[in-house]
């Protein structure tokens, strides 16, 4: 069996923008020596070779700054007429399931992967979905994780093509760019153009009817072959929160 990362690292970087960066503060064993004597616990009863215990605190980090799955709630607060649901009610055997890939790493930046881009790539590499399945959407943009331009480049999922892969069957989806839609900027800017108020965020928003689950910030798709092995996604379990950074690995037998 091999297992495959597809999580960034956790740690601060000064490249990141401002509301992406992790500020982690490490304790060394030293710190807790003298806690550990105020507890009570005299210097000549400790341990050979014990200098105390290491410890970590995360002063900052949102739920949505490294490799993390969004629910429904960050969506809309409501789906289909129903309360959204945030991150800890999702389904556990959601999970975890047969993964496929799909190769977007051709389109160029600000081009929508739509509805044809997967069915092509699906008959040209005799791929078939199965309900269940986790897709992972590849664009080959997770080289630019950890720079100050990650999150205004790249491709991104057209409302259509979201909702098309949600009609196959498939409730959980990823992919390695900063984010799920186009660059949040570049939406930006062309919603005012345009004048469209059905531009921003057209893939998030196909959540206020369908409900689906999607991870952002993948790494490694490279590492995968197309199809032939699972994928495990489990978010930490936050209360009533809007996402979770999450582990996410491909195992292959």
């Amino acid at each position: 069996m091999k297992v495959i990362d597809l999580s960034k690292p956790i740690q601060y970087n000064p490249s990141d923008p401002w509301f992406m960066k992790v500020k982690i503060k490490h304790k060394p064993h030293r710190k807790a020596k003298w806690l550990i004597r105020v507890l009570g616990l005299p210097f000549k009863l400790f341990p050979k070779g014990f200098e105390g215990w290491a410890d970590d605190t995360i002063q900052k980090m949102g739920v949505h700054s490294t490799t993390h799955i969004d629910a429904p709630w960050h969506y809309s607060p409501t789906t289909d007429g129903a309360k959204s649901k945030t991150i800890d009610e999702i389904p556990l055997d959601q999970c975890f399931s047969d993964g496929i890939v799909i190769d977007m790493k051709h389109k160029a930046d600000f081009d929508p992967i739509t509805v044809f881009d997967l069915q092509g790539f699906l008959k040209t590499n005799a791929l078939k979905l199965e309900a269940g399945m986790i897709v992972l959407i590849k664009t080959g943009r997770d080289k630019f994780n950890g720079t100050k331009d990650f999150h205004k480049k790249g491709t991104g999922m057209s409302a259509e093509a979201t909702e098309w892969l949600i009609d196959q069957g498939i409730s959980v989806m990823g992919i390695d760019s900063w984010g799920w839609d186009l660059p949040l900027p570049y939406m930006l800017q062309k919603a005012k153009e345009s004048n469209n108020p059905e531009f921003f965020w057209e893939a998030h928003l196909v959540g206020q009817k369908k409900e689906y689950w999607h991870m952002e910030q993948l790494v490694n798709l490279d590492a995968l072959p197309y199809d032939g092995f699972k994928v495990a996604v489990f978010p930490l379990k936050i209360v009533g929160a809007s996402a979770a950074p999450a582990r996410v690995v491909a195992i292959l037998e």
